[in-house]
């Protein structure tokens, strides 16, 4: 793939806690010129971004980030604000204790339920891979699918590890035809990314992709 089609399915990222008004804006001008997917940004900026954009390019949030374990009303709750402040596609956490715990009701329950919040608006599940045994990835490839979630997403990008290939083509083997995969964490080159997309993932999240463009 050429760095332009890599750029087209990368949600442009920027999430550090110390992310400024500024660096986001600086974000969502390098979008629009790349031509990202989108720009996944905190929550707290979603309004700002949103109406400085102007539709001209969607915008991401995270929920329940990056730890996964608040409660399910909260990341509710966290899932409308957003929404409400203009975000386009939600990148949720699971509750990864639960999975850990074979609470397989509960994380259902929980997607369904951000995914009803989200109002129609995209939603990533993020399980952390490198969090996981392999039976608890194909676990929660067949609870995403049977959830109404539009991707499975590998990472945060916050923990012990990032997306592989491995788990990319893992996650092509068990999740149904409908639910897409989103690559994140550790793509650190263009030879990671179009690894990456051609082991099975849609969409990737970097913070290095535009930066590599430009080398």
């Amino acid at each position: 793939m050429e760095i332009r089609e890599l750029l087209a399915v990368t949600d442009h990222t920027l999430l550090k806690p110390d992310a400024t008004w500024a660096q986001i804006r600086a974000l969502c001008d390098e979008g629009v010129r790349f031509g990202t997917a989108s720009v996944c940004i905190p929550p707290s900026f979603v309004r700002q971004a949103a109406d400085y954009l102007d539709g001209r390019l969607p915008v991401c949030t995270v929920i329940g980030f990056p730890n996964g374990y608040a409660t399910t009303a909260a990341k509710v709750f966290e899932t409308q604000d957003a929404v409400a402040n203009g975000a386009d596609e939600i990148d949720m956490v699971i509750h990864i204790g639960w999975l850990k715990e074979q609470r397989y009701d509960a994380l259902l329950s929980e997607i369904r339920a951000v995914k009803a919040a989200c109002g129609g608006k995209i939603l990533k599940v993020i399980v952390e891979t490198c969090l996981l045994t392999e039976a608890e990835k194909i676990r929660m490839c067949e609870i995403v699918s049977e959830s109404g979630a539009d991707f499975i997403k590998t990472s945060t990008g916050f923990s012990q590890g990032g997306a592989t290939p491995e788990d990319i083509r893992l996650f092509a083997a068990h999740v149904a035809p409908h639910v897409k995969i989103k690559a994140a964490g550790g793509i650190s080159s263009v030879a990671d990314a179009r690894a990456l997309v051609e082991s099975g993932a849609d969409r990737l999240g970097s913070s290095r992709m535009v930066a590599l463009a430009q080398k």
